[in-house]
């Protein structure tokens, strides 16, 4: 894996990543970093089936497999005018494996970000 001064550089100061299987958006290279190492531990497959580029945005669809059941989704990447990534939207399908995915990635994720997707205000939890 590249260093993080490597994998920033494809990205906009301000990114964010948005996806289903999180309870708010990550901000920041280091923890949209952070995020994909441990989402890609997590599948047991995973490939890539059709890309569609218009304009701004990257549009990847895929498919693969979680503790042994299929899940599949879409990944759209924004562009700015530079080319860098403004914007990561990540859809997880089906909502069973979302559910999981989500339960699993918090624990993978805890104390390891800048700021933790997976609590709330500063009393803690999910709001």
């Amino acid at each position: 894996m590249p260093t993080l001064e490597a994998f920033a550089a494809a990205f906009t100061k301000d990114v964010v990543l948005e996806a289903s299987v999180l309870p708010r958006p990550i901000t920041g290279a280091a923890d949209v970093r952070s995020f994909f190492e441990a989402t890609r531990a997590m599948y047991d497959t995973i490939a890539f089936k059709h890309e569609v580029n218009v304009e701004s945005r990257t549009y990847l669809e895929w498919e693969g497999t979680f503790q042994g059941h299929s899940v599949a989704g879409m990944t759209v990447f924004t562009k700015d005018t530079a080319g860098l990534i403004e914007s990561i939207r990540l859809y997880h399908r089906p909502y069973d494996m979302v559910i999981a995915f989500s339960t699993d990635l918090a624990g993978r994720l805890a104390g390891k970000m800048t700021v933790d997707p997976f609590l709330g205000s500063a009393s803690g939890g999910i709001p």
